[in-house]
């Protein structure tokens, strides 16, 4: 294998766990164990759908429930998960590529995963399996969901950063220094350690929480990357009115953490952050448009100008908190919820239509720092509004 292709540390992480989680599997199999036998099966999948030499073999001892044939599939499956993972190690990194993961690139990694953005979609995530539980869902049901979460959203945006290294490197200073486009990190270690907190989402959140959190982790994480980073973020002014969906899905994930299923305020708690993205994220297009525009993404400020801008802020942001009083209309949660969205929401407008008639980056920051906090107080408020 060449120096340049060779596999990076996460790849053979990830081969690891799969060879081992694979032999725990056939061994709690044979030994007859089946609660422990479906645990581990749940967990290996993903890493062994990350070498797909061995997922092959183990996807079809899945579906063979004959004993005989089943345990055989799935030695052959082991073997396969131990080949790769030998394969991995055997082959050796470029020099200016080492193989280990060197301990001054640990913030690089870290940085890989947008801790700042991942709080607030943790919150809502939060938030949202409190309103589904009616109060505190149990101790190892939320630290299942919130981990499994926060892989998921740092797989994504470890993947996003490996996508946009081409416009980063436009973007000016504060896109510039990221750690793949800077090129402290390689794009394919960068991806490599993306697809290993994606896998251990979906395998953390199927065995400890639900099937279908996982999978919706596992959708929001793909619609981030693939519909918004690959396709829209490239395409249309629309970009984030409908990429918003992605960083909608946290509160999904929490409700179905809770209570196994979704349910009409789960979709309310969705809308909501589907609504409030794009004047949150109009408002900081209009401070970096000239990074949008050297870039040649088409946002918005970048497209239609200042004006129409913000006109369409003033307009989501009306629409917006006049559907944040729905959930309360409607029963789902109480005053205090219905009185934080007025009183929040009477603000956001009232910055909204300040900056249309003030369009300066002083308003448009100050409006964009607001709807951080914004949602994350309304979210706590559904949270509260939900029990009391």
């Amino acid at each position: 294998m060449a120096a340049e292709s060779a596999p990076g540390p996460w790849l053979r992480l990830t081969a690891l766990a799969a060879a081992g989680a694979t032999l725990l599997a056939v061994v709690s199999g044979a030994a007859g164990v089946d609660t422990a036998h479906r645990l581990l099966a749940a967990l290996a999948l993903p890493p062994l759908a990350a070498v797909l030499a061995a997922a092959w073999f183990f996807g079809v001892a899945a579906l063979v429930t004959a004993r005989g044939a089943h345990l055989a599939l799935a030695a052959l499956a082991f073997a396969a998960a131990v080949t790769v993972a030998a394969l991995v190690h055997r082959a050796r990194p470029a020099a200016d590529s080492p193989g280990r993961l060197p301990l001054g690139n640990l913030r690089d990694y870290l940085t890989l995963t947008k801790p700042r953005i991942m709080t607030l979609l943790l919150l809502t995530g939060f938030c949202g399996m409190v309103a589904g539980a009616h109060g505190l869902p149990p101790w190892d049901v939320a630290v299942g969901a919130m981990v499994g979460l926060a892989l998921a959203c740092g797989g994504a945006s470890a993947i996003n950063h490996v996508l946009d290294r081409d416009i980063d490197r436009l973007m000016g200073e504060r896109t510039r220094s990221r750690p793949v486009a800077a090129e402290r990190v390689p794009p394919t270690y960068a991806l490599e350690f993306g697809l290993a907190l994606s896998a251990g989402s979906f395998a953390l959140l199927a065995s400890t929480v639900n099937v279908l959190t996982a999978t919706l982790a596992l959708v929001g994480n793909l619609f981030y990357v693939v519909v918004y980073t690959r396709w829209l973020k490239r395409s249309t002014p629309q970009n984030i009115v409908i990429g918003g969906a992605a960083g909608a899905v946290p509160p999904l994930v929490g409700w179905a953490a809770a209570t196994g299923s979704l349910a009409w305020p789960a979709l309310a708690l969705f809308l909501i952050v589907f609504l409030w993205t794009p004047p949150h994220f109009w408002a900081l297009a209009l401070l970096i448009k000239r990074d949008y525009a050297a870039a040649r993404i088409p946002m918005l400020p970048v497209v239609r100008g200042d004006r129409e801008t913000t006109r369409q802020i003033v307009l989501y942001s009306l629409v917006l908190v006049a559907f944040t009083t729905v959930p309360f209309a409607l029963g789902w949660f109480g005053p205090v919820y219905l009185a934080a969205a007025l009183g929040l929401g009477a603000v956001f407008v009232w910055m909204a239509v300040r900056l249309r008639r003030e369009q300066t980056p002083r308003r448009a920051s100050s409006l964009f720092h607001y709807s951080l906090l914004y949602l994350a107080l309304l979210f706590v408020a559904a949270a509260v509004g939900s029990v009391v």
